[in-house]
């Protein structure tokens, strides 16, 4: 039995230890990125526009495939089980051409990745482009990063809930938008637009906009970096896509430490100092909230908005651009040895960071020809070879397809006259957007003839069938031969389709059974 003392102390101990324990994850620190200006803010400005007016103007696209057919570009038809991207026209039992197109794209996220870094997340990726789009209403609502950080201290008052409901108003009406662009992919736009307004859309419509108007909204207003950093697989998985020769935004610290805002005052005195004067613009653009200068992090998407903001202040000062710039490994590690006089052709770091021309003969440059290595050459093969192959499998695929199936009980009936007849399942499709008049052949059995319930002629070696646009016909067929002419057991032959109007055919080879011995 423990005393009352030594319960009492126990139960302090523990009091201690929950006061002094720490949360299993970190408070968000809110993230006010700055307005950038640059190249790289121009080009994610382009790329902003074509990924989403490609998301919310596609379904909108016409494309005439005739009277049988929606016109509709871009359609993912559900109910017919349907792919039609323009002129393309994908079946379920092709699938695997759109199995191709995600494996070539994740070929070619590899490849993007170990030349450039993580491009894909810095430009293109949903997340980015649409934190992009929300701040850019943040921003004309709210104001810059100053602003909204004073709006954000500041006590509610009316101005300050006058700016956040339109902000947020805005936000949704994005999201919304959002959402229901994306139905409009699985049906025809403009009828499920008025369907929608008028409340006459199937539940599904609603639900999908409701859920994808949320996600929209909380991951582009609401968790924005947290999305990339918590959420994304990629950013654990793209260490494994660099190497030394992969391209990636790095801040040079062999030029730019070591930091002083008063570099002037540095150099009267004979001290040493490097081109960064500290004054932090690099992490005022970053919409991770991150300082390059710590070196590589998980956060960075590689935006490179910070090389955008680095360059503009060494304009201003009058140094060299490229304190901050897209760099390798390899390179960093030889202007780092330069700098520190470990290399083999060490100089002195005062000569390193002097901006002209000097610099440019001792800095180690990248160029281009670092980028075509055996893993580019490898991810750039199979890529094309993945991307020929499917080109070669739609051009050749073929469009009508013949598919028979023999009956089972029974295999074989004798006739009257002694004749011997089977009965076939047969289906034709008819994989394009008209119709088809077909003509089923028997070949290579002596003597057979066909017939097939409810077609003209009853009998013959020939039938004529006429197939809807875009669909499935099956037949209910019977080939019977004459008794004398009757080899016992199975006797291999063939039906052949062929298009009346076109050179396009099909075949499927069949057996007719007979019984072993006459009767």
């Amino acid at each position: 039995m423990l005393d009352v003392g030594e319960v009492e102390r126990l139960e302090a101990e523990a009091v201690n230890s929950a006061r002094v324990r720490q949360p299993l994850y970190a408070a968000r620190k809110k993230i006010f990125p700055k307005r950038a200006s640059g190249q790289f803010r121009r080009f994610k400005w382009i790329v902003m526009a074509i990924t989403l007016g490609i998301y919310y103007l596609t379904p909108w696209l016409r494309w005439d495939r005739g009277p049988y057919a929606p016109d509709q570009a871009v359609l993912v038809d559900l109910a017919n089980r349907r792919f039609y991207f323009f002129f393309i026209e994908i079946w379920p039992q092709e699938f695997f051409f759109v199995a191709g197109l995600l494996v070539m794209a994740g070929i070619g996220l590899f490849l993007i990745t170990s030349t450039v870094g993580r491009a894909w997340c810095g430009y293109t990726c949903p997340q980015t482009v649409w934190v992009d789009l929300f701040l850019v209403v943040e921003r004309a609502i709210e104001g810059d990063r100053n602003a909204r950080i004073k709006l954000d201290g500041a006590p509610w008052s009316v101005s300050k809930m006058v700016k956040r409901a339109a902000k947020h108003t805005v936000w949704l009406l994005i999201a919304i938008a959002t959402g229901g662009a994306w139905i409009f992919y699985f049906a025809d736009a403009p009828t499920l637009l008025g369907e929608v307004l008028t409340g006459q859309a199937a539940a599904i419509a609603y639900m999908t906009i409701a859920v994808l108007t949320a996600t929209t909204y909380v991951f582009g207003g609401l968790m924005r970096e947290q999305v990339c950093t918590y959420m994304c697989p990629w950013p654990r998985i793209q260490a494994a896509m660099l190497d030394e020769n992969s391209l990636t935004v790095t801040y040079n610290d062999w030029r730019g430490e070591p930091r002083s805002r008063h570099a002037k005052k540095a150099a009267v005195a004979g001290e040493s100092v490097g081109d960064c004067v500290d004054c932090n613009a690099c992490v005022a653009v970053c919409p991770m909230g991150i300082d390059i200068r710590d070196g590589q992090q998980l956060e960075c998407i590689t935006c490179a908005l910070c090389i955008d903001a680095c360059d503009s202040v060494m304009d201003k000062i009058g140094k060299e651009r490229g304190l901050i710039a897209y760099a390798t490994l390899n390179d960093y590690n030889a202007n780092m040895a330069l700098a520190t006089g470990n290399g083999a052709h060490a100089i002195e770091p005062a000569l390193v960071r002097q901006p002209g021309g000097r610099l440019a003969d001792k800095v180690a440059q990248f160029h281009l020809g670092k980028i075509f290595r055996p893993r580019t050459f490898v991810y750039t093969a199979v890529w094309a070879l993945i991307g020929l192959a499917m080109l070669y499998a739609l051009l050749t695929r073929e469009r009508l397809q013949l598919n028979v199936l023999h009956d089972r009980n029974p295999q074989f009936v004798v006739l009257a006259d002694g004749a011997i007849r089977n009965g076939y399942t047969v289906k034709l499709l008819n994989m394009i957007p008209e119709p088809r008049t077909i003509r089923i052949t028997l070949e290579g059995l002596q003597g057979g003839a066909m017939n097939a319930v409810g077609i003209e002629p009853m009998e013959g070696e020939t039938l004529a069938v006429e197939v809807e646009p875009d669909r499935l016909k099956s037949l209910k067929i019977f080939v019977r031969q004459p008794r004398d002419l009757m080899r016992p057991g199975s006797t291999p032959f063939r039906f052949v389709a062929k298009d009346v109007a076109g050179t396009e055919t099909a075949s499927y080879d069949a057996n007719f059974i007979a019984p072993e011995a006459s009767r």
